[in-house]
């Protein structure tokens, strides 16, 4: 055995923790609503307690099980801490090697619907479109990755520990695409592993506004409103990030030990940020695919670590430092809601090759509008193959 093994992986959750799950749900300690009250409060009662029936009567944990172990699945050590991941090659001789990057409260889960079309095109109705070998990690502290076990495993730590992933897959030059934390560690993958980044592609990218008056009177209509939506964010939609990141230990004992709460916490950002149109979330997303996601949370146990995440994130003095410009190609998705990028922003910090603006999704574009996402990221990526 060396450190730099690679091992077969395969999800078997114990009945027993299935079991323990369906108790621990029977036994909430359900709260009352306010009269006259509703989704702007958090999540209402009745809402979360039908869902956690369903959680705990009607979802097939089993079913999702079986659909992940048909793909190819490892795990390897990576300075001390294991990364799990899928690993869905074409069938293409000439295919891209691409790693698909989820981020908070996604999970592999998130990217089942897009193996298919991204890694076999031609059976997917696109014989032209570029094919990609998959690798699809569960970054470090969440999901099948479990738990971190020691401090310090920041953004630079994560990407670090992702190319070093790639490198022992062999892919000498791959494209990197993600979301939400994704959107934070490719852009830092094209900075800390360029001579292997061909390209990065992002949805949900950060943007910093400059301030300068003249940038502001330069946006357009939508753009303004993407930034009053972002302050709106900020103002009355972060309480979440805030708390992770500043007492990470608190709110992970509370959704550690309750499965309603870890229901209550996850489904409350399905309904703020799919797109809006929907006036549930499970009419944005699959019902199934949204409790796939959270049990995996609760199964892995991980819920300290994933707090734990936006700590150390917002604790390093060096990620948002002043940096040069990522010279990196980079392509970006913007989504109707839960996307506040604006060009001008950033190109700040990134070598902007690619812009596309969407009418339709959310934050979770894979899981609401898969198939904009395929189409978006093969349209990227076949500029730089």
């Amino acid at each position: 055995m060396t450190s730099n093994e690679i091992r077969p992986f395969r999800i078997d959750i114990p009945q027993a923790d299935l079991d323990d799950l369906r108790d621990r749900l029977a036994r909430t300690r359900w709260i009352d609503d306010l009269p006259g009250t509703g989704w702007e409060r958090g999540v209402p009662t009745a809402y979360l307690r039908e869902l956690a029936g369903y959680w705990a009567e009607k979802f097939d944990w089993r079913a999702t099980e079986a659909e992940l172990n048909r793909h190819p699945q490892f795990i390897t050590t990576i300075d001390g801490q294991n990364v799990h991941f899928l690993h869905v090659r074409s069938a293409e001789a000439d295919a891209t090697p691409l790693l698909l990057l989820h981020g908070w409260p996604s999970s592999v889960i998130d990217f089942l619907d897009v193996i298919g079309p991204l890694t076999d095109p031609k059976a997917h109705g696109a014989p032209d479109a570029p094919a990609f070998h998959l690798v699809i990690p569960s970054l470090p502290g969440h999901g099948f990755s479990g738990p971190v076990t020691e401090p310090g495993w920041h953004d630079g730590r994560v990407a670090a520990a992702l190319a070093e992933l790639m490198a022992r897959l062999d892919y000498d030059r791959y494209g990197v695409q993600g979301g939400d934390h994704g959107a934070f560690l490719a852009p830092l993958l094209g900075r800390v592993d360029d001579d292997h980044v061909l390209g990065v592609h992002v949805n949900a990218l950060v943007i910093f506004p400059t301030g300068d008056p003249a940038d502001m009177a330069a946006l357009t209509d939508a753009e303004r409103e993407r930034l009053g939506r972002r302050q709106k964010f900020q103002d009355d939609g972060s309480a979440y990030m805030k708390l992770k990141g500043s007492r990470p230990n608190t709110i992970a004992q509370l959704v550690a030990d309750s499965p309603a709460g870890q229901l209550g916490w996850i489904v409350e950002k399905y309904k703020e940020w799919v797109d809006q149109v929907h006036e549930l979330p499970e009419q944005a997303i699959d019902k199934d695919r949204m409790l796939a996601n959270i049990s995996v949370y609760w199964f892995t146990d991980t819920a300290r670590s994933v707090a734990n995440f936006y700590y150390e994130r917002f604790h390093d003095a060096a990620m948002f430092a002043p940096k040069p410009k990522g010279t990196v190609p980079t392509g970006v998705a913007v989504f109707k809601d839960g996307d506040y990028a604006i060009r001008r922003f950033a190109e700040q910090a990134h070598t902007i090759t690619h812009w596309s603006e969407f009418y339709s999704g959310g934050h979770f574009p894979a899981l609401e509008v898969p198939e904009l996402l395929v189409g978006d990221i093969r349209e990227f990526f076949r500029t730089l193959i």
